[in-house]
């Protein structure tokens, strides 16, 4: 069945709120430098600043779950950007530590809700069988805000300061929130929420009937461990590892994560056209990305000499490829999440990522400065190897929830009569045609 026009509009406002609200979660990524000199600050400091959104963003991806199966999408993603603005405009004109921290859990908490909703609003205007590959679509064109981070939010700052950059995004941020609230819509068969309403019900009770499928928590645990590494390098650590240590310009250095950018918009067809097509086979490219991570993290942190930049790219490219897998989650969200806590239990799935991410941006933080001399706010490449290599813990983590969870959940299918075959027998048959 074709997609009535009002599907194309809706799906292209969420995607353009999404790509702003990309550009705010990840604008201090190449602003880490200026703001250790703006507000005096060492690296345990830099990590509390970038954390407080990411932290935000993630406690309230619960209740912003809960607020949709309630409240609809339209007044969750407009609201959520007004709140951006507010924030990005207090962090362009504070010098002041508390408020620029104040700024950031603004910018988390208008976050929150857009990805989610706009997700949630896909399955409402297309069928089921293209669900996977746009959801996929718009976490590409949503992560392409990095690229907006990497080169026009890089060349502001570098030309036009801190304050002229921040209030530019703002004003951006307002008027993509004006346009978008005349596309967000929701099938007028619906009704005129984003979901059928969610009974009255305590916010500890929806979680609980959310994340009871093992299917869903699997989702939580993909999340969890394929958005670690990319997150950690692109909304803090990465621009000063790579003009620090590796000796290369701030240009340079945002050019390697454009590289992360990219390589999200080059796998995000090909992940959602492998969920779409081996939807029992999902966790083989989560685990296969886990294992890509691994060694292209190893062949960065063993040397202890500065890397070429095509090692570096390598590496950029193999941990944004973990960005479209993340999106996995989702979909298993989907597929096992009760239809009635729905926006739930896509806020479920949707922490695991962000709970990792703050833990790696801490461990790398605390790290760096508990190996370092007291007072340093600049790091040598030792430091960092031995900051980086912590990022071991989340993918420990990760990897043991993954496989947990993939057996819970393969479990509770074949009780209804889904069984997933052995590899071999699916290799034999392919062999047999």
């Amino acid at each position: 069945m074709r997609a009535p026009r009002a599907a194309w509009l809706m799906l292209v406002s969420g995607m353009a709120l999404y790509f702003v609200a990309i550009v705010n979660r990840t604008a201090l990524g190449v602003a880490g430098v200026e703001a250790l000199d703006r507000f005096g600050i060492e690296a345990a400091w830099l990590s509390i600043l970038a954390i407080a959104q990411v932290a935000t963003y993630a406690a309230l991806q619960l209740p912003a779950g809960a607020l949709l199966d309630r409240w609809g999408a339209r007044r969750l993603m407009i609201g959520g950007a007004l709140l951006m603005t507010a924030g990005t405009v207090l962090l362009a004109f504070t010098t002041s530590l508390p408020l620029a921290i104040l700024a950031r859990v603004l910018i988390g908490a208008g976050d929150a809700p857009i990805f989610i909703s706009a997700c949630r609003l896909i399955p409402l205007w297309f069928p089921a069988r293209r669900v996977p590959v746009l959801v996929q679509v718009t976490g590409l064109v949503g992560q392409a805000g990095q690229l907006a981070t990497s080169i026009p939010v890089a060349w502001m700052l570098k030309g036009h300061g801190w304050s002229a950059t921040f209030a530019v995004l703002a004003a951006v941020t307002l008027a993509t929130a004006a346009l978008a609230s005349r596309g967000i819509r929701v099938p007028a068969t619906t009704g005129e929420r984003a979901a059928p309403r969610a009974p009255a019900s305590s916010l500890r009770a929806s979680i609980r009937l959310a994340s009871r499928p093992a299917g869903t928590r699997l989702g939580f645990w993909t999340h969890f461990l394929s958005l670690c590494s990319a997150n950690t390098v692109a909304l803090l650590w990465g621009v000063p590892f790579f003009v620090t240590t590796q000796g290369l310009t701030l240009p340079e250095a945002s050019a390697l994560l454009m590289v992360i950018t990219l390589t999200k918009m080059a796998a995000g067809p090909l992940a959602g056209a492998f969920t779409a097509r081996h939807p029992l086979r999902r966790s083989w490219l989560v685990l296969g990305s886990a294992v890509a991570t691994a060694v292209a993290w190893v062949a960065i942190l063993v040397p202890d000499t500065p890397r070429p930049v095509w090692e570096l790219g390598v590496l950029m490219a193999v941990i944004g490829a973990g960005g479209p897998v993340s999106l996995i989650a989702l979909d298993y969200a989907r597929t096992f999440g009760p239809e009635e806590a729905m926006g739930t239990a896509t806020g479920f799935v949707n922490v695991g990522g962000f709970a990792s991410t703050i833990l790696g941006i801490v461990l790398v933080g605390v790290t760096l400065q508990a190996v370092s001399p007291e007072g340093a706010t600049a790091y040598t490449l030792g430091e960092y190897r031995i900051a980086f290599a912590t990022l071991l813990i989340p993918w420990v983590m990760g990897v043991a929830g993954v496989l947990r969870n993939r057996r819970l959940a393969r479990l509770d299918m074949a009780a209804e009569g889904v069984h997933v075959p052995p590899i071999r027998d699916v290799i034999q048959r392919y062999r047999r045609r």
